[in-house]
């Protein structure tokens, strides 16, 4: 207990000599850790929409206004098998009125001169993954089943549509996304830790001859890092501590004003907050740590 004593006070007697140094540390954990915070946060969020677009993705099987119930109910038969083959979600049957009814409302401009209604009635197919509508909807016109809607081929060949464009588009930006969120929190880590370390072998580099000094008098090596480690721990939780509050700022300005400017956003949730504030208090405490314990090696070779 003694020893740990004298550790914990050599390292708090070495933040108020070694001020600057303390300071330039504690401010590149909280730059660090605030821009890792932001991108987690930003980056969950966009995450979580695209694949809460992708999970809006469907597959539409258009009939024909002759089409009898029974060629309507081999559609369902087909389709839920498919739910049993663990291939599709979900399906629904909408049928004229209802289609026309869903136009109202998001369309009423083009509907509300009608006399009849044109619209035919469909299965909206959700695929179990979104990754699979072109699969799942080429599997439905490989069937050919009869009564069918084909008056429009090019929007719906074999009386099915995919939304062939929509979705291929929605996927490629999903994978970029997804893609540019993992490298840029990789490279943001990788750039923290590098200059968190940097600035502890300048606080390490201006007091190598006391390290040397405490070598040569018999000092164990734990003996001479303990305060160094403690210093990179309070410096962490310092950084990060601070780095947290000013996300749970930028929480409560910018993400409102981020959910009302995309389309589709409403129940999209980024990582939870205090999921996120763990990690950065996780990863300051370790960087702090770990970096100065190994970036003084060299200083510990008297």
């Amino acid at each position: 207990m003694s020893r740990l004593r004298v550790v914990v006070s050599e390292a708090f007697r070495s933040l108020g000599a070694n001020l600057s140094t303390t300071v330039a540390a504690t401010m590149t954990v909280l730059i660090g850790m605030f821009l890792l915070g932001l991108f987690i946060a930003l980056g969950t969020w966009v995450v979580a929409w695209s694949d809460h677009v992708k999970s809006e993705l469907d597959v539409k099987v258009y009939f024909a206004d002759a089409a009898s119930p029974r060629q309507v109910n081999a559609v369902r038969i087909y389709l839920a098998n498919e739910v049993i083959a663990g291939r599709v979600k979900d399906y629904r049957f909408v049928s004229k009125d209802e289609a026309l009814a869903e136009m109202r409302k998001t369309n009423p401009d083009l509907v509300n001169s009608l006399s009849s209604n044109p619209l035919p009635a469909s299965y909206v197919v959700t695929p179990k993954q979104a990754e699979q509508v072109k699969s799942v909807a080429a599997d439905i016109r490989a069937q050919h089943f009869k009564g069918l809607d084909h008056s429009d081929s090019d929007v719906a060949p074999g009386g099915v549509q995919d939304g062939k464009q929509y979705s291929k588009r929605v996927l490629d930006v999903a994978r970029v996304l997804e893609l540019v969120f993992l490298i840029a929190v990789i490279v943001l880590l990788a750039a923290s830790t590098l200059l968190i370390a940097n600035t502890i072998r300048l606080s390490i580099f201006s007091r190598r001859r006391e390290i040397e000094v405490m070598k040569l008098v018999g000092a164990t090596n734990w003996f001479v890092r303990g305060p160094f480690m403690l210093e990179g721990l309070f410096c962490g939780v310092l950084g990060s501590v601070a780095a947290v509050v000013l996300l749970l700022v930028s929480k409560e300005i910018v993400l409102p004003a981020l959910e009302g400017h995309v389309h589709g956003s409403s129940g999209v949730k980024a990582l939870a907050f205090s999921l996120n504030a763990l990690i950065l208090l996780g990863v300051g405490l370790g960087v702090g740590a770990v970096g100065s314990g190994l970036t003084m090696r060299r200083f510990l070779r008297v």
